[in-house]
């Protein structure tokens, strides 16, 4: 009865585990890679106009058109703030292939420094950001700037104002959103670099 019930086990073990080594094959190795995420229905390229860079330089948005990109909105005194180092490596991971994070900081849920030079200063010094860094603004209500109002104005699964810092939208290579993260969601998790992936493969 006990060789029995062993050998019982032992089958069932080698079911589970065949099944188990079938799925992980199929994900490391099987078929195309996943689709890109497609914009919603109704969705047009944010990418307009332009927006101060944290030096006082003047950035046409248009410029980013041709890339994917990752927007989020910053501040440095943020639970989340240690994200700016994720920012950074998937910046230098997936810049060549045509990627760029355009990073917002903000002060609308007062956790931001006072000036653009303090912003400025900290994410060089403290995380060595070399991706592009603009100028304080809102980035909530009717005060946001143009490019947070035209994301909240995307259509619905997409489109929302930040609800905290680190909110981060994806953009297709024509400047759609495509995808909204919570502030919760690191930089470097898989859920949002496949995503980046897939777009770029596109």
């Amino acid at each position: 009865m006990m060789r029995r019930t062993a050998a019982l086990l032992a089958l069932v073990l080698l079911v589970l585990a065949a099944c188990g080594g079938s799925s992980e094959r199929e994900a490391k190795v099987g078929g195309a890679p996943a689709a890109p995420p497609e914009p919603p229905a109704g969705a047009t390229t944010v990418l307009t106009g332009a927006a101060p860079l944290i030096d006082g330089t003047e950035q046409a948005l248009d410029a980013y058109r041709g890339q994917v990109v990752l927007v989020v909105n910053t501040a440095s005194r943020c639970g989340f703030t240690s994200q700016y180092e994720g920012l950074q490596e998937i910046y230098a991971d997936y810049r060549d292939q045509g990627f760029t994070v355009l990073a917002f900081p903000s002060n609308d849920f007062k956790q931001e420094l006072a000036s653009d030079a303090e912003v400025k200063e900290f994410c060089s010094l403290d995380f060595g950001i070399e991706f592009p860094l603009f100028a304080r603004s809102a980035v909530t209500g009717p005060d946001a700037n143009p490019l947070f109002a035209a994301l909240a104005a995307a259509p619905d699964g997409v489109g929302a104002p930040p609800e905290w810092n680190f909110t981060k939208y994806l953009l297709d290579r024509e400047g759609r959103p495509v995808r909204r993260f919570d502030p919760s969601v690191r930089p470097t998790e898989p859920r949002l670099t496949n995503q980046i992936e897939a777009l770029l493969a596109a």
